[in-house]
Formats: structure tokens, C-alpha cells, sequence
């Protein structure tokens, strides 16, 4: 008899709600892997570069003139261009591994396809970005260009960040999901900043409503479209 009443009065449903079941990563696939050590080989060979241009990219954070400081020097744009064009492999790792892009669509994958998958889209959305640069480009391009060229900057702090966040909370053994929580907000807030610092820098030379435009089309528009992706997808 007391075993019967144990049993009806043993719970069966889940004692976790549904959303807040880990997620399903628990590490890299081998092409991740691969990836993250050629992002260090490179970094290792670009490192006296970017330790050159890291006051530059402090001060377009800073003000919307930093900007205009750091493309007046070619050696140090250059520089600049390499590095973001480096960091979109940790950028696309992370991405994967604590699910900041994790649409329905990608749920039920393999990891390695998953990953391909991820990288795709990624990519697809930054040459949509400059794809609406290049058809949108004005006469006078000086501002807009430097507009463009600053999210390269923008791009490369927020992976400093991400990576100084992700050391801080490994040391305190922080799960996944609190990680993805400080991944996405970091995000947030870096492109708050950035869209803020960019509708500042094409109004020098645009009246406000041609700024209001430039940034629906070149930041909200792509924009949009890649975090609707995700939520509708």
C-alpha cells in the first residue's frame, strides 16, 4: 500500500520549464577548432599591429572625430581592416558555441553543419551591409564612408570585450546561458553606441532627415532582417 502511494504521488512532469533547458552545445565541432586555431596563428602575426592601433580604436568609441583620425592614416586603417576581417572567426565561434544566432531551423542539425550554417549567414549579412554601402554611396562620400568603416572599429572592441567577459566568467564557472545573457547584451549596447556614433558622423555632411534615411537603409534594414531571421525562422 505504501508503495502505491509513493508512486501517485511521484511527479512526471518536467521539474525545469521548458525554455530553461540548457542549451545543446557543450563544445566545438572539429571545423570550429580548426577555425579557432588559425584565429590564433593569425592574431599571433598581427599582434604588434593591433596593440599599434588600439588607442585609435579607443578614440572613435570615444567621439565621433576618432573616426575621422583614424582613416586619415592609411597604415593604420589598413591595419584596422585586417583585424576586424581576422576577428569575424572568433566572432562566428561564438556565435555557435553559446547560440547567440539559434533560430528553429538550425535546432535540429548536425554541429559542424550547424556551424557552416551560422558562418553563412553571418557572412551573407555583412555583404548585405555592403552591398546597401555600395548602392547607397552619395557624391560627396567622405563621411559615409568613414560612417561604414567604423563599425570595423566598433566590430573589434566588442570581440575585446566578449573575450575579456568570457575569461571573467569561466573563472567563476558561469553556465552557458548566463554567458549567452552577457554575450547578447554586450552586443546590444556596442551597436546602440555604433549606430548612435554613425548617424553622428553623416550628419556633417547630410540634414537630418537624409541621416535618418541612410540609417534606416544601411543599419536597420540589415539589421532587421538578420535578428528577424532568427526570431521567425
Amino acid at each position: 500500500m505504501a508503495g502505491i502511494f509513493r508512486s501517485l504521488g511521484e511527479l512526471q512532469l518536467p521539474t525545469v520549464p521548458e525554455d530553461m533547458v540548457p542549451m545543446p552545445v557543450s563544445g566545438l565541432p572539429v571545423v570550429g577548432e580548426v577555425m579557432m586555431v588559425l584565429f590564433i596563428l593569425l592574431a599571433l602575426l598581427l599582434v604588434g599591429n593591433f596593440i599599434d592601433i588600439i588607442p585609435h580604436l579607443a578614440d572613435s568609441i570615444l567621439r565621433a572625430r576618432g573616426s575621422t583620425a583614424l582613416e586619415g592614416s592609411v597604415r593604420v586603417s589598413r591595419d584596422r581592416n585586417i583585424i576586424a576581417l581576422v576577428f569575424v572567426i572568433p566572432a562566428i565561434v561564438i556565435m555557435y558555441r553559446y547560440c547567440l544566432y539559434y533560430p528553429d531551423f538550425v535546432k535540429d542539425m548536425p554541429p559542424n553543419t550547424r556551424l557552416w550554417t551560422t558562418m553563412g549567414i553571418f557572412v551573407g549579412y555583412l555583404l548585405l551591409r555592403y552591398l546597401l554601402f555600395i548602392w547607397l554611396k552619395p557624391r560627396r562620400s567622405d563621411a559615409y564612408y568613414m560612417s561604414y568603416k567604423a563599425g570595423y572599429s566598433f566590430f573589434i572592441l566588442l570581440c575585446l570585450v566578449a573575450f575579456l567577459t568570457l575569461g571573467i566568467l569561466a573563472l567563476f564557472h558561469a553556465g552557458d546561458r548566463t554567458v549567452r545573457t552577457f554575450m547578447l547584451v554586450e552586443v546590444i549596447l556596442f551597436y546602440a553606441v555604433y549606430f548612435f556614433r554613425r548617424g553622428q558622423i553623416l550628419s556633417t555632411n547630410c540634414n537630418p532627415f537624409a541621416t535618418f534615411l541612410y540609417l534606416c537603409a544601411l543599419e536597420i534594414l540589415p539589421t532587421g532582417l538578420f535578428v528577424a531571421s532568427a526570431l521567425v525562422f
